[in-house]
């Protein structure tokens, strides 16, 4: 019998229309932050919604809806990373999930689009050890950050 893996997705509120082709996709495909699974694992949404806009008002409420729908891991949308400005509470929300409901926070979804990640590279936005911890998951190879543009 395969293992099933509940996923609850929260991503940044200006996208807020974003019908999440690309983290799918990389569900799917087992790419960016979603390489951390088995290929034979399954997989399977129980929650799809924003953080609420700054500050993050959602990120106090969403995680309780989620765990009433079996959520066994929450994944922040690469948007969160990507943004101009990408968020700078992501830290906070991860850990304060974490104490708060007892749920590992994965950060990333699908990979840093090669447009992101280059504007992001000549911004220097991701310069410090933080930055380049938190995006390590969804940073990938050229080849695949082009596949996502």
């Amino acid at each position: 019998m395969k293992k099933t893996t509940k996923i609850g997705i929260v991503i940044c509120d200006r996208y807020h229309t974003c019908g999440g082709g690309k983290c799918f996709r990389s569900m799917k495909n087992r790419e960016g932050a979603f390489s951390i699974y088995d290929k034979d694992e399954e997989l399977e949404i129980v929650g799809y919604a924003t953080c609420g806009g700054c500050p993050g008002g959602n990120i106090e409420y969403v995680p309780e809806e989620m765990i009433k729908n079996g959520v066994d891991v929450i994944h922040f949308a690469t948007g969160m990373l990507v943004g101009y400005p990408p968020c700078n509470r992501i830290d906070y929300f991860k850990r304060f999930i974490q104490e708060k409901y007892g749920i590992n926070v994965v950060v990333g979804t699908h990979p840093i689009p090669e447009k992101y990640y280059q504007t992001h590279m000549k911004l220097k936005t991701w310069e410090s050890k933080v930055w380049q911890e938190i995006i390590e998951p969804t940073l990938s190879n050229e080849e695949i950050r082009l596949a996502y543009n």
